[in-house]
């Protein structure tokens, strides 16, 4: 996985693909990564409904995992 999480600016973005990623490194299954970082959104953003937080990480893992895009993402401001 090439994409460092390193150079994602947003705090809560950087923090649910670098979750996603090593989760999915020692072995846990795609949806088991997914709602645990889905989880994760709605800690930093507890404001956020269940539906929303899911549809943002399902972005950013496509953008950042799946495509390995570099380029800015929909989101918070955080």
């Amino acid at each position: 996985m090439a994409t460092e999480p390193s150079r994602i600016s947003r705090k809560c973005e950087r923090a649910v693909i670098t979750a996603y990623k090593e989760l999915r490194e020692v072995g846990t299954e795609d949806v088991t990564a997914f709602n645990s970082c889905t989880t994760l959104y709605r800690i930093h953003h507890p404001e956020a409904s269940l539906s929303e937080a899911r549809r943002l990480v399902s972005e950013w893992i496509d953008h950042h995992v799946v495509r390995e895009a570099s380029g800015p993402t929909r989101g918070c401001d955080c």
